[in-house]
């Protein structure tokens, strides 16, 4: 007998139901009929090429954290065209580490972090949707807090225990990987708005976080760090900015989203490619090479950004220079 799939009344009910659906109801092999066969899942870590691939990932996550619990914090997505759709997915998860895997042996310790997947789909007759290409970035550096360590001396135990800085995997880069989608946002108002306000900081125009921010914004960094107010905001960017002085900065995708009840709110894709030749958030300059991959949602009130959710993968970045540095 044919199984049954369940039906999704609409896109953002559909990226919030497979997720639970294959995480917490433990249908992995879901992800077959949900992705197509050929997707490619950026991340900063690296990148995983086709659904049996990512089955593999998943089950390994769940080995480490069988308990893990993604709860949608939110969907900001846009119909990019007759037969294409993109999410941008927050999601925090709490989970125990219970398992021996990427993070060491198990601790048993309780973890809280937040992740954001931007996810292309086209339309799909047996379910609704498949998603074809996605981009995951996952706030590493609160996990590895949380169990007692820290982003810089992670990365170096993950180049120990991969086989040394000449042997051991290299974090993403963009070059060479283009999936089926190549778009660049839903040109919405809003989705504009923050990606200019990125834009004008990281282009050293400091002053528009006086103007953009609400005063009492709260910020949720990288880290899991909680903060509130525009000098919080203005310290994390220009210590992210920093570090990477001449880098690039690029807006890599830009969506906004008005819904009814909910206030307008932006996702944003956005890199940084260039050496690490600046202090900052990491430390005495080194010359390295790196790519940040950054995903940001804000949400906008009456007198501008009144939260701010920000996530990269501390990590990663701290892989690159450390290989750099030998």
């Amino acid at each position: 007998m044919t199984e049954q799939l369940p039906r999704y009344t609409d896109f953002c009910d559909y990226i919030l139901g497979i997720t639970e659906e294959i995480w917490e109801h433990r249908k992995v092999d879901s992800l077959r009929r949900y992705y197509s066969e050929g997707i490619f899942v950026r991340s900063p870590t690296g990148i995983v090429v086709g659904h049996e691939s990512v089955i593999v990932s998943t089950c390994a996550t769940l080995a480490e954290l069988p308990d893990r619990r993604l709860l949608g914090e939110d969907v900001i997505w846009a119909r990019m065209g007759e037969d294409s759709w993109l999410s941008s997915h927050r999601l925090f998860s709490t989970a125990t580490h219970l398992g021996n895997g990427q993070y060491g042996a198990a601790t048993g310790k309780k973890l809280a972090y937040r992740t954001i997947a931007d996810c292309h789909a086209h339309a799909c007759e047996e379910c609704g949707w498949q998603i074809d290409d996605e981009w995951l970035i996952r706030d590493q550096g609160a996990i590895v807090r949380q169990l007692g360590s820290d982003p810089r001396t992670f990365a170096m135990e993950a180049i120990d225990r991969e086989g040394g800085f000449e042997s051991c995997t290299r974090p993403f880069s963009p070059g060479g990987f283009n999936g089926p989608y190549r778009g660049e946002g839903n040109n919405d108002e809003t989705g504009n708005r923050y990606a200019d306000t990125l834009s004008r900081i990281m282009h050293a125009d400091l002053a528009v976080v006086s103007t953009e921010y609400d005063r009492a914004c709260h910020l949720e960094h990288p880290g899991g760090k909680t903060a509130h107010g525009r000098s919080a905001a203005d310290s994390f960017w220009l210590g992210l900015r920093s570090s990477f002085p001449a880098a690039e900065f690029k807006i890599d995708h830009a969506t906004g989203l008005s819904e009814q009840g909910m206030p307008r709110r932006a996702a944003v894709r956005w890199s940084l490619a260039g050496a690490h030749d600046g202090f900052g958030m990491f430390g005495a300059p080194t010359g390295a090479d790196v790519y940040v991959m950054g995903a940001s949602h804000a949400e906008f009130g009456p007198r501008g950004i009144r939260r701010e959710y920000v996530i990269l993968d501390e990590t990663a970045i701290w892989k690159q220079i450390l290989i750099h540095a030998g």
